[in-house]
């Protein structure tokens, strides 16, 4: 049963999403924070659809959260003027060919996000999902204020994995690393 209630700080990505440093199965802890599941969303600049509902997404957190960012200020710092989490591969990675004409997102929970498959099925096997596979994500967008930082952040709600693609980071898979080897004629016994 689907409620009529919409989020406007909430957002699906497209299905052309690539995920990239994808710790989606173990909680990771970054410069000795809070152990936390994350994941880089990388969305090409032609999903104008998604970039444009991150945006909006991103407007509403600061609407929302406008006494937040204020806190003991004298009044909100303009939207242009604080962090948010749209950013431009192209400025930020230029070496990376993975975020070449796109933005990327980068998402975090301290809950494990669900993560399940293109017809909705739960998948179990840690290996299906890695960073490189294409999918779309359910992502909310906050206001934050911590320690002079003020901005707006992305949490990770859910994964859909949709299709599979280059492994990012430059790992190979076991069957790849041993392809060219044919075990049936090795002798090892003599």
């Amino acid at each position: 049963m689907a409620n009529n209630y919409t989020n406007p700080t909430k957002v699906i990505t497209g299905v052309d999403t690539r995920w990239s440093y994808a710790n989606v199965w173990q909680p990771k802890a970054i410069n000795g924070g809070t152990p936390k599941y994350s994941v880089s969303l990388i969305i090409p600049k032609s999903d104008t659809v998604t970039v444009n509902k991150i945006k909006a997404a991103i407007k509403a957190a600061y609407e929302e959260g406008e006494s937040k960012l204020k806190g003991n200020g004298r009044s909100v710092p303009p939207l242009s003027a604080i962090k948010t989490p749209l950013r431009d591969g192209d400025l930020e990675r230029p070496e990376d060919e993975a975020y070449k004409n796109s933005y990327f997102v980068n998402a975090n929970s301290s809950t494990a996000p669900g993560i399940v498959d293109a017809d909705r099925q739960p998948i179990i096997n840690t290996s299906e999902v890695y960073s490189g596979v294409y999918g779309r994500a359910s992502i909310n967008f906050y206001a934050f204020n911590s320690n002079g930082n003020r901005g707006i952040a992305c949490g990770l709600n859910n994964l859909q994995k949709i299709r599979d693609g280059e492994p990012l980071g430059g790992k190979s898979s076991a069957e790849d690393d041993f392809a060219e080897f044919d075990n049936s004629d090795d002798d090892f016994l003599s």
